[in-house]
């Protein structure tokens, strides 16, 4: 696997990744920045998350569970002093469908987390990571 960043100017960074996909990050203005984009360390969040609710869906969609919706709420601390890693992460997953199974759900978040999911593991080695979940039927 093979990606670039590039700077563009004051605090922007464009990465490119290894399928030629382009996102654009920039620091805060009190560091130079002029919020173009989401911060890097933001990125590592959204990345878990987009991990996380993937594997969700995948295997909530395996077990034949009728998933109409999945979204993630993250909240995330990081250390107060450098390297400023992330030291507690929590998500809240947001599902709807019909007649889901709390069971298949606690199972997809237990396989995405302790097995499926490389962005949570790799941030589980600084921030204890914690989950939750809510099930909304369809109306329809």
């Amino acid at each position: 696997m093979k990606a670039s960043v590039n700077w563009a100017g004051g605090a922007a960074f464009v990465g490119t990744s290894p399928g030629g996909h382009r996102i654009l990050m920039d620091g805060p203005p009190e560091g130079g920045g002029r919020n173009l984009g989401p911060r890097p360390m933001e990125t590592l969040l959204l990345a878990m998350g987009a991990c996380s609710c993937y594997d969700i869906v995948a295997i909530l969609q395996k077990a034949r569970q009728e998933l109409q919706d999945c979204h993630v709420e993250i909240t995330a601390e990081r250390a107060e002093t450098d390297p400023k890693v992330f030291t507690r992460i929590h998500l809240h997953f947001v599902l709807k469908g019909s007649k889901l199974q709390d069971k298949q759900v606690e199972r997809a978040i237990k396989l995405s987390a302790e097995k499926y999911c490389s962005a949570s593991i790799m941030l589980g080695k600084t921030a204890t990571i914690t989950h939750d979940f809510v099930v909304n039927e369809n109306d329809e």
